[in-house]
């Protein structure tokens, strides 16, 4: 049996690593060696087939899809997947090689009609207005990259109207982790909001999973900069492009995502006419002591050297350094009116980051407004809280940009 190496950086169009946190029960096709598993590759999820004995690993799912692709189970030697888009349901594929007996290595995707996915006329209509695409956004600053994996573009998968592109408000969308990835798949939350008159950017910032691993370490240490930059880089493409009215620009995160919406407001105040942020990390020096992940601090903050300095005690020194890379320490220039949503619950960014400065915000004179779900911790994904959330949030953004 071999392992897969580690990919450091990966040519344009190839395999970036692997990035899978789970496997099928019975994942092996009938040869005994060959596992089927998904995979991030960039902003896409996709299908692996891996040879445990060559190390050889190919991309099943069609490599022209930008579509998101999922292994529901193995049918024999055959694959019963499930694909989507930001603007596709799921929709059932059934994969089989084309050829077994040449050892061809192409698959075919046979379409599945299932009950489960089918849509209202109402909600297929909104959905056929829409359209998506996956943006290839250069570094601002390359001479700031110490590795060559950090140089590469970084990429947002942009959904918006089939019209009036450039008039539609634009809703910036920054996920958690920070070593986490949005996918290219569907979300009924974010459907939503497009669906309302938004377009949406959804921004993969270096320190994303699925680019390779110099991409990804790329970011411990520079949090608050590098990605912060990079979110505002990838906004000024699409107001370049005429994709976006840069007099309507929101932002919309969970922790480290919301650690980047408060943190975009402050350092960029006169961007932004209201932001949304879900359980934010807003103080890093206030969250060390008492987070169920007080490690992770030390490491967002350092880098790879946090990780030798980690204490249960931090210093004077530490908690400055840790103010300083927090957005509250930019919370006197922030003008954008913000809504919090607070898991009650959460023990990763306990309730008090989010209440201290949404208090220090209203103490300033900034339209602030908290909605705290009592029974949720950090992910805020219980169906009825999920639903109050972003209805709670298309109604704040409607009020400053409508």
């Amino acid at each position: 049996m071999v392992t897969i190496a580690v990919v450091n950086c990966a040519e344009d169009g190839h395999f970036p690593g692997l990035y899978r946190t789970s496997l099928l029960s019975e994942p092996w096709l009938s040869d005994g060696c060959t596992m089927i598993l998904c995979s991030y590759w960039h902003s896409c999820q996709v299908i692996l087939s891996v040879n445990v004995s060559s190390g050889k690993v190919l991309r099943i799912s069609p490599s022209d899809s930008d579509f998101s692709w999922d292994v529901l189970t193995l049918d024999g030697d055959n694959v019963i997947a499930v694909c989507s888009s930001p603007v596709d349901v799921p929709q059932i594929k059934y994969g089989c090689l084309v050829d077994k007996a040449t050892n061809s290595t192409a698959w075919h995707w046979l379409n599945m009609s299932s009950p489960i996915f089918r849509c209202s006329e109402k909600v297929m209509s909104l959905l056929s207005c829409l359209q998506f695409r996956i943006l290839q956004i250069p570094v601002k600053d390359v001479s700031d990259c110490l590795t060559q994996g950090a140089a590469k573009p970084f990429e947002a998968i942009f959904v918006s109207s089939n019209i009036n592109v450039a008039t539609d408000p634009l809703i910036v969308i920054l996920h958690g982790g920070p070593h986490d990835v949005s996918l290219s798949s569907f979300s009924k939350s974010l459907a939503f909001l497009s669906s309302i008159g938004y377009s949406l950017l959804i921004v993969n910032y270096r320190g994303s999973l699925g680019f390779g691993e110099e991409a990804l370490q790329s970011l411990p240490g520079k949090v608050g900069s590098q990605d912060v930059n990079d979110v505002l880089t990838a906004i000024d493409h699409v107001i370049e492009k005429g994709l976006a009215n840069p007099s309507k620009i929101t932002a919309l995160g969970i922790s480290h995502g919301g650690f980047l919406t408060t943190h975009l407001v402050g350092q960029a105040p006169d961007k932004f006419v209201a932001a949304a942020a879900r359980n934010p990390v807003c103080s890093i020096s206030s969250m060390v002591g008492i987070t169920d992940i007080p490690d992770w601090c030390y490491v967002v903050s350092y880098g790879s050297n946090g990780k030798s300095i980690f204490t249960e005690a931090p210093s004077a020194e530490h908690l400055t350094h840790f103010y300083n890379k927090s957005p509250i320490s930019h919370i006197s220039k922030v003008k954008a009116p913000t809504l919090f949503l607070l898991g009650a619950q959460d023990l990763r960014v306990p309730v008090s980051n989010g209440l201290q400065y949404s208090w220090a915000l209203k103490a300033r004179g900034v339209e602030t407004k908290v909605i705290m779900f009592p029974d949720d911790i950090h992910t805020i994904n219980r169906p009825q809280s999920d639903f109050e959330s972003f209805l709670n949030i298309g109604v704040w953004f409607n009020k400053y940009c409508k």
